[in-house]
């Protein structure tokens, strides 16, 4: 049970982890944008700009830890 509970937290890391690489890439935010919608296109989930722009926005804020407060 305590290696399961290792694994899990390793790939929480993991997840934290290329979530930020995404975000603070190098990439123009529209590039960044465009491949995010690919990957999610890929999993079957179609976004639209503003939906697209609204989940970058949320992830944005749980990362930052500022709740979505500008």
């Amino acid at each position: 049970m305590k290696n399961l509970s290792a694994l899990f937290i390793f790939l929480g890391g993991a997840a934290v982890g290329v979530a930020l690489g995404v975000l603070f890439a190098p990439d123009k935010g529209c590039d960044t944008r465009q491949r995010i919608a690919r990957i999610l296109r890929e999993k079957g989930i179609n976004l639209d700009k503003e939906g697209l722009d609204e989940l970058i926005d949320q992830l944005t804020a749980k990362i930052t830890g500022n709740g979505g407060e500008e």
